[in-house]
């Protein structure tokens, strides 16, 4: 074995949601094992500083915002990557959104549509940019989709973040199938992660407690701990690895 295999030298990537937290931490790693990475996010501000610390990493980078559910702006901001980096061998979908935190009879029905719209339509409307693009060219490629532990177990009182990343776990492995062997494509489910996303629940100290009891590692895991796998999934050092959803939660899941 050689760690020749984890690296992504001469590759391009895009992670969406890459702006902060998980997604900036995946930019970054990507960047420092060898790619040129496009970070993507709504807020022109917000990207600043990764594609900073992208270019620092030595990585090539971009400022490009972009809504993953608007389907016209994916495909300008493929376009837009390619012509000024190349083509994309690795898609990262990181975007999502989790605003409802409460008993699901009192879930209004806007809110579990945009829920689903952006963790789980913006993520396929993304993967199905960059499927169409590698068969087009005759390439390959990786997609990682950022999932949760919410997609293998029930994570009560966030019922439509729940279903939407269950469904993108079932959406990975049907485009695995399909898509193989151009294109692996897995899943990534952490747990709950010391970013902005879990600042609420960390800090209500009852529910956090009740989280860590759950937790077999007793703590919350550090971005770039979940980075590390991304940078896996991405290279060949995953090479014979599609349509597997890998769990990095601390042991969450196994009980």
């Amino acid at each position: 074995m050689t760690l020749d295999a984890f690296s992504l030298e001469d590759r391009v990537a895009i992670v969406t949601g890459g702006s902060r937290g998980i997604g900036e931490a995946v930019a970054v790693a990507m960047a420092e094992a060898g790619a040129d990475v496009v970070p993507v996010a709504r807020s022109e501000d917000a990207l600043a500083e990764t594609v900073e610390r992208i270019e620092a990493a030595g990585g090539a980078s971009m400022h490009r915002t972009l809504d993953v559910t608007d389907r016209a702006a994916v495909e300008a901001t493929f376009e837009a990557v390619e012509e000024e980096l190349g083509p994309v061998d690795v898609l990262v979908n990181n975007a999502g959104v989790n605003p409802f935190f409460g008993n699901a009879r009192k879930l209004d029905m806007e809110t579990w549509e945009w829920i689903l719209q952006v963790n789980l339509t913006g993520a396929f409307g993304c993967a199905q940019e960059f499927g169409r693009r590698v068969a087009d060219r005759e390439g390959t490629g990786s997609i990682v989709n950022v999932a949760s532990v919410g997609g293998v177990v029930a994570l009560p009182y966030q019922v439509p973040y729940t279903a939407s990343k269950h469904a993108m776990v079932g959406m990975t492995k049907c485009l695995a199938v399909e898509w193989a062997p151009e294109i692996r494509v897995n899943a990534l489910a952490p747990g709950y992660v010391k970013t902005a996303f879990t600042e609420g629940v960390r800090e209500n100290e009852s529910i956090r407690q009740d989280l860590l009891e759950d937790i077999p590692q007793d703590r919350f895991a550090e971005p770039e701990e979940i980075a590390d796998v991304a940078v896996y999934l991405a290279s060949d050092a995953a090479a014979y690895v599609t349509g597997e959803v890998h769990v990095a939660d601390g042991g969450m899941a196994a009980q």
